[in-house]
């Protein structure tokens, strides 16, 4: 890990300004992502803005009838909240399949959503990432490409984005509220904040140099049945090859988001337009662009197989 300097924020347009500031500034909160990643050296910031005391950390309901999320609320604190396993389970349950109870208890709300790749491309700094490095090249293509993604690549990148979390926001309409170094706010929805890769995979997302995160606000409920089904290689402590999160109307209706198959939580309303008809007529409509690598084309039959898993258990309760 490379030396840096520290300092902690008192408030968050001051957060913002002391990163804006400073030459290759972070905010650093949880620090469960970019605390590994300094240490080998794929980040290395020379300064790190500490935002814990902000008192960005409750959750608290609107006058629309919703959830605004404190970007510092811990993973484990919002999967237990009352409001949010009896109005919004399906985030509840996208939280508790990620990661460690341990991770869950540090990891938070804003910190969850802006998660680096878990490409092993990306974690290797003697391989070829356009991610890490813009302009090297992706070794993933001509690589080991099994739990990559399949849907919003390019020739610059197939990495996947890893929260579980993410994936439940885009479902339920989040949107991110933020503030920049000149104290001006604004609010971005879940489905026009990741960007996809396209020649530069390294501008993952829509925030602006300085940008803080300061919340995330869900709309009011919209009732029917939550699933998160997440199939990975083993039970616990694994990201999704592919993962559904779905909320189904008692008429068969409802929306959907994928996750462990895009670099951003994939979500398509046509596909939403669907789910009547079933699970291969909406996973059409999700795949339609797929480009996959000999190695990751079972994922398109996962996809349909589990979207079929999760209809059924939302039509027979079982």
């Amino acid at each position: 890990m490379k030396p840096f300097t520290y300092e902690r924020a008192t408030n968050p347009a001051q957060a913002a300004a002391a990163v804006a500031k400073e030459r290759n500034a972070k905010f650093i909160a949880g620090g469960t992502n970019l605390l590994d990643l300094m240490k080998i050296e794929v980040e290395a910031p020379e300064h790190l803005v500490d935002i814990n005391g902000l008192g960005l950390d409750t959750i608290e309901p609107t006058a629309e009838g919703g959830l605004r999320i404190g970007a510092l609320v811990r993973n484990t604190d919002l999967a237990a909240d009352s409001r949010v396993r009896r109005d919004y389970a399906l985030l509840a349950r996208a939280l508790v399949a990620g990661a460690s109870g341990q991770l869950r208890n540090k990891a938070t709300t804003a910190g969850n959503l802006l998660q680096r790749a878990r490409c092993p491309y990306f974690y290797d700094t003697h391989q070829a990432c356009n991610k890490r490095l813009p302009g090297s090249g992706c070794a993933a293509l001509g690589g080991f490409s099994r739990s990559h993604a399949i849907v919003g690549v390019s020739n610059s990148c197939i990495a996947v984005h890893p929260s579980d979390m993410a994936v439940a926001m885009r479902a339920l309409d989040a949107t991110v509220e933020t503030i920049q170094p000149g104290g001006q706010v604004r609010r971005v929805p879940l489905a026009g904040f990741y960007k996809l890769p396209g020649s530069t995979p390294h501008i993952e997302n829509v925030l602006a140099p300085a940008e803080l995160i300061t919340a995330v606000t869900l709309p009011k409920p919209l009732g029917g049945v939550h699933i998160y089904h997440k199939v990975r290689d083993r039970a616990s402590y694994a990201f999704a090859l592919v993962s559904v999160a779905a909320v189904v109307q008692k008429d068969g209706s409802g929306r959907v988001a994928l996750g462990g198959v895009a670099p951003m939580p994939w979500r398509s309303e046509a596909a939403d337009a669907r789910m009547q008809e079933g699970a291969k007529a909406v996973s059409s409509v999700l795949l339609a662009d797929a480009r996959t690598t000999p190695q990751n084309a079972m994922k398109a039959t996962l996809v349909e197989r589990t979207l079929g898993a999760v209809m059924n258990e939302a039509r027979t309760g079982a």
